[in-house]
């Protein structure tokens, strides 16, 4: 039911809110900052803040999926991811805005930027300690019985939700890149939750909790899908900082929730790649003079190597399938080893 229904409200609300960002003159500008032509000049004005619709998809399908209280009720596991997934887009919306208004791809500073999203990081682990009661054990797929405590999980909270953010910010560039390999990490999510949901005694977590998580995993899945329908090349729409950051910081949160925060960046192996080719490049511009890609992220250096972008970016899903493939492989071969599974 989550899927179905931000699936639908993506695909039939995205036209009417292109439509609304156009009349108001709402278009990416791209940037003017790289050391060679940028291969997108020509979608300047494509409408963005596409995120709007994701987001808002998202808020319906776990809305929807609850619409039988006596089956499914309202955990604070659900309803805090919630309330990360809205601050983080708040932020990525107030970018957005400022970069259209001031006509340059340039939205809040960066201290703007990292305070806002340090403050709702802060927030939400602070809120998954006192009232979700989230263990503090440090885990892969399962605890590795090493406790962090209260307030070494809070700032490993604060820095994985900063991080993925950031992670998928920067993925964002291209067309549906973002959004296709987001549904399948939000997937894998989705199968973690619902089989800790179904052997919660094993897992030692709350059923209801762990239903939530799976029923925004699957409201994510829904909503990206139904949004890769406008943003698939070539792009009506992009869903801009508002959704990125959504996106990022809903990952995070999930990962947090499952206890499975080390197996995040295997389920998310594509943005760590690309992270790590930002990282690389400006290491090596700035320390030795040099730059080791054409242009970073990675994904644009292929595409000045000749590759075209729909090459790019299906062979980039490939990537993030096989690495969501294998953390869910990882997830499994642990899941039948615990005790009392496999009788």
């Amino acid at each position: 039911m989550a899927v179905a229904a931000s699936f639908a409200v993506t695909v039939v609300g995205t036209p009417f809110l292109v439509r609304i960002l156009r009349a108001r003159g709402i278009g990416q500008q791209i940037r003017d900052d790289g050391p060679i032509d940028h291969p997108h000049v020509l979608k300047a004005g494509t409408p963005t803040m596409g995120g709007l619709a994701i987001v808002a998809a998202v808020v319906v399908g776990y809305l929807v999926a609850h619409i039988r209280p006596e089956q499914v009720k309202f955990a604070t596991t659900g309803t805090t991811l919630m309330l990360l997934v809205l601050g983080l887009a708040a932020i990525g919306f107030a970018d957005d805005y400022l970069g259209v208004r001031k006509r340059r791809n340039l939205g809040l500073r960066k201290r703007g930027k990292t305070a806002g999203l340090l403050l709702v990081a802060g927030a939400f682990a602070a809120l998954a300690l006192e009232y979700v009661k989230v263990s503090t054990d440090l885990s892969f797929t399962r605890s590795l019985d090493v406790d962090l405590g209260s307030v070494g999980w809070g700032l490993f909270a604060v820095v994985v939700i900063y991080a993925v953010s950031n992670a998928v910010n920067i993925t964002d560039g291209l067309d549906g890149l973002a959004a296709g390999s987001a549904a399948l990490v939000f997937s894998a999510f989705l199968v973690i939750g619902f089989v800790q949901f179904r052997h919660a005694g094993v897992y030692g977590v709350l059923a209801a909790g762990s239903l939530d998580v799976a029923i925004v995993a699957a409201s994510f899945v829904g909503a990206c899908a139904g949004f890769l329908w406008w943003n698939a090349a070539p792009a009506r729409i992009f869903m801009g900082d508002t959704g990125s950051l959504a996106i990022g910081g809903a990952m995070a949160g999930l990962a947090l929730y499952t206890n499975t925060q080390l197996l995040l960046p295997i389920l998310g192996g594509l943005y760590v790649v690309e992270t790590l080719s930002v990282i690389a490049q400006v290491i090596a511009f700035r320390g030795f003079g040099r730059r080791v890609l054409r242009m970073a992220p990675v994904h644009h250096h292929f595409e000045l190597s000749g590759w075209p972008e729909s090459t790019v970016v299906v062979r980039f899903w490939l990537l993030a399938g096989l690495c969501v493939a294998l953390g869910l492989g990882i997830f499994y071969a642990d899941f039948i080893r615990i005790p009392g599974v496999i009788e």
